[in-house]
């Protein structure tokens, strides 16, 4: 959301080849087998835009670079709790349509992203912030930068919210909804639909907007693998595309694996580029391992 965003050779042929290839995923609305090849985007240098949406140019400039945790939200007093009850309970269809019209294109039906940039200002957020993902996710969003009438208002109803201090009150709450571990883990699928450009049809992540997502979700509470996994992609600069696949499997990976990658086991169905970071991880410590016998 906002004005997005930023997003060793390798050791033959054939991995080329297999890094080129991982772009079997499917969009969550057909669920339907690909039959014919997909078409990547050629990696786009870290600054130049690499999502679009309806024509607007999303640079990485405002978006998705890396940024501190949220601060601790500040405790509220019984009064303020009162208050913040009140607004939330009093829900306006007809104040959430007027909210909504508050931050629309002014030639088509939906909230852009100047309208995004001007929604975020006044909720006194950043574009970048890992609330403004989640606020996102609950407001149904499909696309970045993207809101339509019948998402936002059908949030501002699920949400029981009219108002911009509505929305502001309803902040921690969502924080620690998006904790919970089965709703972290829907949040965490959805995210990969949402980084997608619709527009061009595109079913495969760039690895560039990939990363910058897989920074973003896991902001507040980071695996210890996640710095050394996003090394390895950067590195190898001939995957250009991470697949539904393999997005969903890193959830389960290190949930399952240990940081120190023992319990791996490369006969489980794992997705391709797991098992060739493992590998890498592993020539990477036998590496270290000969040099330190050669230095004593």
């Amino acid at each position: 959301m906002g004005n997005c965003l930023t997003c060793c050779k390798a050791k033959d042929v054939a991995r080329t080849t297999r890094y080129a290839g991982e772009n079997n995923s499917i969009p969550l609305s057909t669920r339907q087998e690909q039959t014919e090849p997909l078409h990547i985007e050629e990696q786009r240098a870290p600054e130049q835009a690499v999502l679009t949406a309806r024509n607007i140019v999303i640079t990485d400039k405002k978006m998705f670079n890396p940024y501190n945790k949220l601060p601790p939200i500040k405790k509220q007093s019984n009064g303020d709790s009162k208050r913040m009850s009140l607004i939330s309970r009093d829900f306006s269809e007809n104040k959430a349509n007027a909210l909504f019209d508050m931050y629309k294109d002014p030639d088509c039906d939906c909230i852009l992203a100047e309208g995004v940039e001007k929604f975020c200002d006044d909720l006194q957020v950043r574009p970048d912030e890992f609330i403004v993902l989640v606020l996102a996710w609950k407001l149904n969003a499909e696309t970045m930068c993207v809101f339509t009438r019948e998402q936002f208002v059908t949030g501002c109803q699920s949400l029981r919210v009219d108002s911009i201090k509505g929305f502001q009150s309803k902040f921690s709450d969502l924080i620690s909804e998006v904790q919970n571990k089965q709703n972290f883990k829907e949040f965490y699928k959805w995210t990969y639909k949402f980084g997608l450009d619709h527009d061009s049809g595109q079913r495969t992540l760039p690895v560039d907007m990939a990363m910058s997502l897989w920074k973003l979700v896991f902001s507040q509470r980071e695996p210890r693998i996640l710095p050394r996994w996003l090394n390895f992609l950067q590195k190898h600069q001939n995957i250009r595309g991470v697949s539904k696949d393999t997005w969903d499997m890193f959830l389960n990976f290190i949930e399952q694996v240990g940081e120190d990658l023992t319990s791996y086991d490369d006969t489980e169905a794992w997705p391709s580029l797991l098992d060739d970071f493992v590998e890498y991880e592993n020539d990477c410590q036998n590496q270290n391992v000969e040099s330190d016998m050669h230095f004593n």
